[in-house]
């Protein structure tokens, strides 16, 4: 494929479409991949999942890449990957799947997600179906529409000189260090979000907010939206809940830090080729 090859989102499936698609097929957070070798593998491409013996729990149409159909698929955690095949956890694909292919791969599981845990209506509990020409469900008794959810959640490089905060939060399995991050609450900016998220977890005030960038992140469902902040005042005192140890790095005395996959490495990287030297 042609790294140019844009991904069109569509909810209905085109007439003429073509003979094979890429077939986006998730148990659990684990997607099915042909095991090309140890580090390159491949999306099913077929005319159908049924064509690779599996029996779907429920399949979505996404839209097309270029001219190829793609759809996302459900199965049981009961059912074996076909001959040279196996289910490889999404995150841990990064790098090794095209990279267009892993973006498409992480809206279908928002897609797939969604559909799986939305089947009733969330204020009559009456069955949902498909809006038409839109990627919403609406409620067959009381018409309430409903979209797919996107949670924002802001992620922070905090600046001191020429020091970096970076901080080892309780659910990371790994000994490794991050910048920042929490979801916005409802009535609260992005820039509140921070300042409040910050003084709760290591206790300083921060300034000088500004925008870096954004990544949608589909673990389930969020939006990170990124920044980057002056600290103004405080000593760091972790809250011990939510965040185990933190302190401020150097760029050439740096601990653990998240892989290339992540925005919070993006911010790293910034911080990094801006004061080393």
């Amino acid at each position: 494929m042609n790294q140019n090859t844009r991904f069109i989102k569509e909810t209905t499936e085109p007439k003429n479409k073509s003979n094979q698609s890429f077939w986006f097929i998730f148990q659990d957070n684990h997607l099915l991949v042909h095991s090309k070798s140890k580090d390159n593998y491949l999306i099913p491409f077929v005319q159908n999942v049924k064509d690779l013996k599996i029996n779907p729990i429920r399949t979505q149409y996404l839209g097309r890449y270029g001219n190829i159909c793609c759809y996302s698929a459900e199965v049981s955690k009961k059912i074996k990957p076909p001959p040279n095949m196996l289910f490889q956890h999404l995150w841990g694909l990064y790098g090794f799947i095209d990279f267009n292919l892993f973006q498409i791969a992480g809206y279908a599981f928002q897609i797939m997600k969604w559909d799986q845990t939305f089947q009733y209506c969330s204020r009559c509990g009456t069955e949902v179906k498909n809006l038409e020409n839109e990627r919403a469900k609406i409620c067959k008794k009381c018409n309430l529409i409903s979209f797919p959810r996107i949670s924002p959640a802001v992620i922070v490089a905090v600046i001191k000189e020429n020091k970096i905060l970076l901080a080892k939060a309780n659910r990371f399995k790994r000994d490794i260090y991050s910048v920042l991050a929490g979801f916005v609450e409802p009535g609260e900016t992005l820039e509140e979000c921070i300042r409040r998220e910050i003084k709760e977890e290591v206790n300083i005030e921060v300034e000088n907010i500004r925008y870096y960038g954004s990544q949608p992140w589909p673990f389930p469902d969020s939006l990170m939206i990124g920044f980057i902040a002056d600290y103004k005042s405080g000593e760091l005192s972790i809250d011990g809940d939510e965040i185990i140890d933190a302190n401020w790095f150097t760029p050439n005395n740096l601990p653990n830090i998240p892989g290339k996959i992540s925005i919070a490495r993006e911010l790293i990287d910034w911080f990094i080729e801006k004061f080393s030297g």
